[in-house]
């Protein structure tokens, strides 16, 4: 859904093809987020589809130029306004191999929580490098820049947290089975 609003946005500055609007989304991230200009081409057929845009040709054909219609301006407004979704974490591949980690006898899930901090800081750090590298009119890059250094922090203070709890935790041989459990969907929604 992010790049069919953001498709919307670059429109609603005037007509453009699909190649254009793919080196400007790109060029608005720091050259951070490119896009594959065959996924704009098809994200442009689908907002034509639902009304949201229009081509200045009724031949479909990759050279057109399009154009938001009002119906486009009232998505991209009514997106702009709505909050993120935060009732439904997302599947977290990280998270994800943590938790197989602490299932299988032989792996020492806080020795990996290690390991993936070290890479993420690694990476961190290279963030910083670039944002102290860019010029300071790079908005788009400082911006990116700044949103993945403030991600991996978290993800850094999560592996920390995880890391705590598994060393508290018996051998896995010694734990009792888990057992199945109503999901916290409800209650979690109820968070805002």
């Amino acid at each position: 859904m992010v790049i069919r609003h953001a498709l919307l946005a670059l429109l609603s500055e005037g007509p453009k093809h699909g190649f254009q609007l793919a080196q400007e989304f790109a060029a608005g991230t720091g050259d951070m987020w490119p896009l594959n200009t065959g996924q704009v081409y098809t994200t442009l057929q689908r907002l034509e589809r639902d009304g949201l845009v229009e081509s200045d040709s009724a031949e479909v054909r990759t050279q057109n130029s399009y154009l938001i219609t009002e119906t486009g301006r009232a998505e991209l407004e009514n997106w702009l306004r709505l909050p993120p979704d935060t009732t439904h974490p997302p599947r977290d591949e990280l998270v994800i191999k943590v938790l197989v980690a602490l299932r299988l006898p032989g792996v020492d899930a806080a020795e990996l929580t290690q390991v993936y901090r070290r890479h993420v800081v690694e990476a961190m750090q290279e963030y910083t490098r670039l944002k102290e590298d860019a010029p300071e009119d790079d908005i788009g890059l400082l911006l990116v820049a700044d949103a993945e250094i403030y991600r991996l922090d978290s993800i850094v203070r999560w592996l920390d947290a995880a890391e705590g709890r598994i060393r508290r935790l018996p051998p896995v041989g010694e734990r009792p089975a888990t057992t199945p459990r109503q999901p916290h969907r409800a209650r979690i929604g109820a968070i805002r």
